[in-house]
């Protein structure tokens, strides 16, 4: 081995090479496999599946072939890579729910929408070109593209494929390069075709006048685009941005809702195992069941059944489509190689301009390929009729001269292909010739010249031909759009209190803290079943959707879910368990119901004030303290309207009533005084009086009734002392309000 002479060694910084190497490596990946090509929208290996495909004769008229032909010829001949990225390149172009446009018939496994990458592996798949290919092939051997040598320099393959259709736009592509991606939305033939005329004819068209033509998308799941329309115009402005696509769904007899179109590359099963998630999470108590019906008929077919015909089906929708990829966005990166060989994003008027100029030179290679074609046999034909006027020297000379081939280009003045052609001639068939199938076909091909020098001379001809062929190959190819374009606002979730139906529901406490809740009001607290030493001692009633909040000694407030108590079958479970209760505090108290509900809340001291039960609501399981005490609380008692008044009795026997209105209503606090107390007295009992109530004293076993009128004696304004009870009710359990029914 010869030692490296350091003289010829070429010595190079490492950052320098380093930073050279990676822009090459960059560079190639953008342009040799990443990005596609503004004309044929293809990227290098796709461009040369199709290729190879045809060169093998595998056509849309021919028999499937096996894939593994396919795969093995390409990275033989033109994709020096690996035939596992070669084989998925051509499954993804195979597949319908991908490409919008297929350019591969396939014939075996080819993935689902569930799970594009179960393909079978290509020795076992069969396939063959699509008709659309043909829009991509069919003037490749018509003079209109430069060739280039493979990897191997052993046979040429073409640099672009001459698309008589903006392949670009109509079958999109997704790809990531070195610093750069793209993501290109699949587009409706038809509506690219009108937009590609509309241009011909208005070659100052604006974005807004083309976006008539080409008004979104057409994603190949027949999705229902949402995005607002601004939103559209910038992304054909700008070449970026994202569009909204939601599922189609109907509903069916008993409420059943079926959806039967997803939005693109999302995936059914995981949709139904998205709903079932929630399901399990008892986090949509409104739907009874989810389920797949989808076959060969209805492709899509997931159908959600709610648990009652009440359930609303356009609020369950809406959450579904803010909490699962019901609604997805899908990014959009116009960024493709351009005419100019450079990589950009583009805007739409960019590039179906750049595809237009590539098929106006791409028409006039093919018209001038044409006319040389037509020329040539001119020549020739000129010759042959000639030949056939001198049959019968052409005969002598070929018969005895030594060089017939000179004698008849002097003697005739022929071109040397003429006489070449006359040589290569069988003697049978000059002398079938006739004169007037010669000038007959002289005549066809001299009027197909003229035709074809006028459009080659006339800009304007040459773009009603361009039109009328994209309008040909727009109906053969076309079709409907799939995706519906319907401006909505995005998909809102629905509250856990909306989502989930309202039940009627008791919340029941134990004196040892045992806490549990029963379906309905008709529950008797008191028959349930107690731990030993344990007996009720608090209830109240409510909805599942309401606030539950419970009121310990030391005046703290805490939240509690109805929904996620135990129920009043068991006995319960200790609320230490779901609360964190300081030193020596007990809950004395249950309230239920509506955040704009009004209480009064005080103390034995003397002290209270209005609140709203939303103010009681706690974030967390320590509770938030709401009254300020020096003694223990007063049962909160609810007012529901202005009128009401408030009564309260003190251990002296004194009963005192004023108005509610005459209490501020606080968040939190001592509140203001309620009645004026002296040496050792205190609160014992208190109730709220509804308008025309009577108060009933309850002592011992001694019960006294004050009607409307008698509660007049004890009436007076907030803080004063109030007055004394009948002798015999100077010790007071309770009061309570009574009002005639």
């Amino acid at each position: 081995m010869n030692p490296i002479d350091p003289n010829e060694t070429e010595r190079l910084p490492l950052r320098l090479f380093a930073e050279k190497a990676y822009l090459d490596y960059s560079m190639y990946v953008v342009l040799d496999r990443a990005l596609p090509h503004v004309a044929d929208g293809l990227k290098p290996v796709q461009r040369r599946i199709i290729y190879s495909m045809s060169e093998l004769g595998i056509n849309a008229t021919a028999k499937h072939r096996k894939s593994a032909l396919t795969v093995g010829d390409v990275i033989g001949k033109y994709h020096p890579h690996g035939d596992s990225a070669c084989y998925e390149a051509m499954v993804t172009m195979a597949q319908p729910f991908n490409y919008r446009y297929p350019l591969v018939d396939g014939q075996g496994n080819w993935g689902s929408a569930d799970d594009p990458k179960s393909f079978a592996a290509y020795r076992y798949t069969e396939s063959r070109l699509t008709p659309y290919a043909n829009a991509l092939l069919s003037e490749l051997d018509m003079g209109t593209v430069d060739w280039t040598p493979n990897f191997d320099g052993m046979r040429d393959e073409p640099r672009l494929l001459p698309a008589r259709l903006p392949n670009i736009l109509v079958n999109g592509t997704m790809g990531i390069a070195v610093g750069m991606a793209t993501d290109i939305p699949p587009h409706n033939i038809r509506e690219l075709a009108r937009a590609c005329i509309h241009l011909l004819k208005h070659p100052n068209a604006q974005i807004e006048s083309l976006m008539e033509h080409v008004p979104g998308p057409d994603y190949p799941t027949g999705c229902e685009i949402v995005s607002e329309p601004h939103d559209l115009l910038k992304i054909y402005s700008t070449g970026v941005g994202q569009v909204r696509a939601r599922a189609r769904w109907e509903k069916e007899d008993e409420g059943v809702i079926v959806i039967t179109h997803l939005p693109h590359q999302v995936s059914g099963s995981k949709i139904q195992e998205q709903i079932a998630e929630q399901m399990r999470a008892k986090k949509l108590p409104i739907v009874e069941d989810v389920r797949d019906e989808s076959d060969h008929e209805n492709p899509t077919r997931i159908v959600i059944v709610p648990r009652s015909n009440r359930v609303d089906a356009e609020a369950l929708m809406a959450h579904l489509f803010a909490t699962t990829d019901l609604e997805r966005s899908h990014r959009v990166n116009l960024n493709m190689i351009g005419l100019d060989g450079r990589p950009r994003v583009k805007n739409l008027r960019d590039i179906l301009g750049e595809w237009l100029s590539f098929r106006f030179n791409t028409v006039t290679r093919r018209l001038n390929h044409r006319l040389q074609k037509v020329n040539d046999r001119l020549h020739l034909l000129e010759g042959l009729l000639i030949a056939f006027l001198n049959l019968d020297e052409v005969i002598r000379i070929i018969r005895f001269e030594d060089e017939p081939r000179a004698k008849l280009m002097r003697t005739f003045a022929l071109s040397e292909v003429q006489t070449d052609y006359i040589l290569d001639t069988r003697l049978r068939q000059l002398q079938r010739l006739e004169e007037m199938k010669i000038k007959g076909e002289q005549a066809e091909l001299e009027a197909e010249k003229k035709g074809l020098e006028e459009l080659l001379g006339d800009d304007d001809k040459l773009k009603q031909l361009i039109a009328k062929e994209i309008k040909e190959d727009a109906k053969t190819y076309g079709d409907e759009r799939r995706c519906p374009i319907n401006a909505k606002p995005p998909a809102v979730a629905m509250t856990q209190a909306e989502i989930t139906p309202a039940e009627a529901v008791t919340v029941v406490i134990s004196k040892a803290g045992w806490i549990r809740a029963g379906k309905g009001h008709e529950l008797d607290p008191t028959a349930l079943s107690y731990k030993a030493g344990d007996e009720y001692f608090a209830h109240a009633v409510g909805k599942t959707n309401q606030l539950l909040i419970l009121l310990d000694s030391k005046g703290r407030c805490y939240t509690l879910n109805p929904r996620e108590l135990p129920s009043a079958r068991s006995q319960g479970e200790p609320v230490t368990t779901r609360l964190d209760l300081q030193d020596g505090a007990r809950i004395v108290a249950l309230l239920m119901g509506e955040e704009s509900d009004r209480y009064v809340l005080g103390g034995t001291d003397g002290y209270g004030f209005q609140t709203r039960l939303g103010e009681l609501q706690a974030r967390n399981k320590a509770g938030k303290a709401v009254i300020t005490l020096e003694g223990a609380p007063l049962p909160p008692a609810i007012t529901r309207d202005v009128g009401d008044r408030f009564a309260l009795v003190t251990a002296e026997g004194r009963l005192l009533v004023f108005a509610i209105g005459e209490l501020p209503e606080l968040a939190k606090g001592k509140g203001n005084k309620l009645v004026t107390l002296k040496g050792e007295d205190r609160i014992v009992a208190s109730c709220v009086v509804p308008v025309g109530a009577s108060i009933v004293v309850t002592s011992g076993k001694r019960t006294l009734t004050l009607k409307p009128s008698d509660v007049a004696a004890y009436t007076g304004a907030r803080a004063s002392r109030g007055n004394h009870l009948p002798r015999g009710y100077q010790t007071v359990e309770r009061i309570t309000a009574e009002t005639k029914s």
